[in-house]
Formats: C-alpha cells, sequence, structure tokens
C-alpha cells in the first residue's frame, strides 16, 4: 500500500527531473554554440496597436502618380503595404481651396487613389494654406510664398478646410497639423512663434476631431535642430552636439496648451547647424535615439518621425552607403520606441536621382524600385507595430542588430569588411551590407 501510494509522487518526480535536465541540455548547447537565449527588449511601437506598419514615406512634388511608368512604380510598391503621406497643398497637390467656398482637388484625389491603388496606408499632412488665408489674392498661387502661415484671422478658415479634407477621404484616420512650423519663426525675437502655432493647431485639431472622434492627429511636426560649438544650446546633448533651446521650448509650450493629441510628430537631421554631420555619420544616428528617449520622458504619446536625414550637407554617398546608413538610423528608432517613420523621397524629373524611392516615372523605362523602397517594405514586413525586439547584438560594433524571434536584420555601416559573431554565428560582412537572417 505504501508503494501505491508514493508512485504518483515518484512519476512526478522524475517528470520534472526529465524536463530539467532537457532544459539545461538545451541552455548547455546554446552555450557551447555561443548563442544568446532570447531576450525581449521591447517592442516596435505601442503594445497592442495592430495594422500598423510603423515604416512609409511621404510623396513629393514628382511621385509616381503621373508619367508613362507610373504603372511599374506601382507594382513595385504595392508589394508591401507601407504608410504613404501627402500634403494637402504643395508636393505634388495644388491649391485645394483657390478661393473662400472654391475647391479643386483634383490633384490631391489623384494622389489619394493613387495611394490606394498601391494598398498603402494613408496619412495626410495639413500643410499648407492658400493664398487668401496669408494675405494674397483670392484666385491667384503664389507658389513662392507657399511656406508662409495663415493670418489669425484665418486660422478658422483654415480649419475648416482640414474638416473638408477629413470629410473628403473617411478612409485616412491620421493626420499631421502643419510641417516644419513652417512661417512660423519670428526673426526680429529670432524664436519660434509657438503660441500661433498652438493656437492653429488647437483649431484644426477641434475642428478635425468634430468630424470623426476616432480620427487621430498630431503634431507640432517641428525640426529637431541641434548645434556642437555654438548656438542655442540645452540640457539635451550628446557627442553629436546639443538640440536647439528654441525648440524644446516650443515643444514644452505645445504639450502644455494642446486641446489634445494622438501623437506628437517631430522631424530633423542627425546633422547639425553648425559643424554638419558630427563627428561621423554612424555616432550622430546617436541624436534621434537621445530625443527619442527625451520626448518619452515629456509624454507617453506615440512618438513619429515625420522626416528624417542622415546624410551630410555637403558630399553625396553611394547608393550602398546611403542605404546602409538609413538602415542603421531605422534600428536606431526601432529600438528607441518610435511608432512611425516616413522618409522624405527625394525628387527627380529625369532617371538620376540619389536616395530615390523608384526611378522617376516621368521617363519611359522608369518607375524600377529603389533600395530605399526595399529598405521600407523590408521593415514594415518584419517590424510593424507590436512586434516583440530580441536583445541581439553583434561582437562588433560596426555592424548594427535589430532583431524579433524570427528574423534578424543587420548591417554594417562602414567602408570595411567585417568578420564578427551574431547570434552564435559567425559572420562575414562587405563594407555596407545589410543583411536578413533567419533565427
Amino acid at each position: 500500500m505504501a508503494i501505491r501510494k508514493r508512485l504518483p509522487m515518484l512519476i512526478i518526480c522524475a517528470t520534472l527531473l526529465v524536463a530539467l535536465v532537457a532544459t539545461l541540455g538545451f541552455a548547455i548547447q546554446r552555450a557551447s554554440e555561443g548563442r544568446e537565449a532570447p531576450r525581449t527588449i521591447g517592442v516596435v511601437g505601442a503594445r497592442g496597436v495592430g495594422d500598423w506598419p510603423v515604416w512609409g514615406f511621404t510623396h513629393t512634388d514628382y511621385s509616381a502618380d503621373v508619367g508613362p511608368a507610373g504603372g511599374t512604380a506601382a507594382t513595385a510598391i504595392a508589394r508591401r503595404a507601407v504608410l504613404q503621406n501627402q500634403h494637402i497643398m504643395g508636393w505634388g497637390a495644388g491649391n485645394p481651396e483657390p478661393a473662400p467656398g472654391t475647391f479643386d482637388f483634383r490633384s490631391l484625389d489623384r494622389r489619394m487613389a493613387y495611394i490606394r491603388r498601391t494598398h498603402g496606408v494613408p496619412v495626410i499632412t495639413l500643410c499648407c494654406a492658400p493664398d487668401w488665408m496669408k494675405g494674397g489674392r483670392a484666385g491667384r498661387t503664389d507658389w513662392s510664398r507657399l511656406e508662409v502661415a495663415p493670418a489669425r484671422d484665418h486660422y478658422r478658415d483654415f480649419a475648416a478646410l482640414a474638416a473638408t479634407v477629413a470629410r473628403r477621404y473617411p478612409d485616412v484616420r491620421h493626420f499631421a497639423v502643419w510641417n516644419e512650423l513652417k512661417g512660423f519663426f519670428d526673426q526680429t525675437a529670432d524664436r519660434w512663434r509657438y503660441e500661433d502655432f498652438t493656437d492653429l493647431y488647437n483649431t484644426v485639431y477641434d475642428a478635425v476631431k468634430a468630424v470623426n472622434p476616432r480620427i487621430q492627429v498630431g503634431g507640432p511636426y517641428i525640426p529637431m535642430y541641434s548645434f556642437v560649438g555654438g548656438g542655442h544650446r540645452s540640457a539635451l546633448r550628446g557627442p553629436w552636439g546639443s538640440v536647439d533651446q528654441r525648440v524644446i521650448d516650443a515643444i514644452d509650450y505645445w504639450l502644455a496648451h494642446k486641446h489634445g493629441a494622438d501623437f506628437i510628430a517631430v522631424d530633423g537631421p542627425t546633422a547639425s547647424d553648425d559643424r554638419d554631420v558630427y563627428p561621423d555619420e554612424v555616432t550622430a544616428l546617436g541624436k534621434l535615439g537621445a530625443i527619442d528617449a527625451w520626448l518619452r520622458s515629456k509624454t507617453d504619446l506615440p512618438i513619429w518621425w515625420d522626416e528624417y536625414y542622415v546624410e551630410p550637407q555637403s558630399l553625396p554617398w553611394t547608393e550602398d552607403k546611403r542605404v546602409a546608413v538609413n538602415a542603421a538610423a531605422l534600428i536606431e528608432l526601432a529600438r528607441t520606441g518610435v511608432s512611425t517613420v516616413l522618409y522624405w523621397n527625394n525628387e527627380a524629373q529625369d532617371a538620376r536621382c540619389q536616395g530615390c524611392l523608384w526611378i522617376s516615372t516621368l521617363v519611359a523605362n522608369g518607375g524600377a524600385p529603389g533600395g530605399m523602397l526595399t529598405l521600407v517594405q523590408d521593415f514594415a514586413r518584419w517590424f510593424p507595430a507590436g512586434t516583440p525586439l530580441i536583445g541581439l547584438s553583434s561582437a562588433d560594433r560596426r555592424v548594427r542588430v535589430l532583431a524579433q524571434p524570427h528574423r534578424v536584420v543587420a548591417v554594417n555601416v562602414s567602408d570595411r569588411r567585417v568578420r564578427t559573431r551574431i547570434d552564435g554565428r559567425r559572420l562575414t560582412f562587405a563594407p555596407y551590407e545589410i543583411r536578413w537572417l533567419d533565427r
């Protein structure tokens, strides 16, 4: 009888012993292989957010919706759904309201139709303003004044236009208000007129939310300028320089006085205003992560980078270097908690375009995808919102790594061949090589 009573306990102990041995054996095997045990370090974007690619681009003046090769580009763009952003006036869209109450959405309709055709997740930037809202004559469009802000007594008119746009495109659920605080810098006072901008933002926010409360609205879409030596230095600094204190002041005011927001939007280069990319293009990428950390200390709103730039203002890069350093930038942004990143597509009317997502569709043999389009689409495929991030790294710091449980991207940001170890594997990277690895 005693043996029968003890038998179930013996079976349980034996089962636990087998499981323990198996676990230890697996750990010893991984250790002998030099592989890193999976360790979750966060998620891309925000937890619980689905159907959001995170990665995408902004259409500019000469996009793929016009020209004989538009169909070729459409096929390439449609291979993977990414975010596609369009402004309501400028950058490919004509004046949507040339005179009060007179609307012309032909160009914007065409651009939005192309976004739908290519399976894009649409985003609209509510910029810029018709001439009659900023001192111009009704019925005329002076494109040299595109970046002039609307006059204060026309804030409600611009908000009404924004609401009209929201009603016209009900499939668009994400709107950024204005672009880089254009027209809101006071040269005399040497500061941003962030009080005026916030008033405009609040008026637009209220109008768009009145159309549909579920629409996501955000701002202030301000450029995060920085300095290495002089300028308006702030406490937000690193080896790359210091963010302009006037930008800090503008964001602080907007956060304190906005009626509401569904995300906070910024943009800017890794380059400084006084020393260009400093001390080098790789170290300067730390500026992106430092800004994300500072924003997170200020607000729990999702962080959007509506534009970002990593190239110096002087010498142009080769395409392989451009794509590699951009990949490293996306890795930095993903690891530091951003929810949205939009690549500003370069503009070209011929086959020669540095950093373009595709060869210009205005030429007969155009439309072929470039390395940057492939990069954005690959990140949207493997690192959409909610993807868990695993803490893998490279033995050589010249190779940057981003990993999820089943897929790893690694990029050599140097102009030398690099031998390194990642997740227990010995790998050799060519200069500026990007490699996707199964896990």
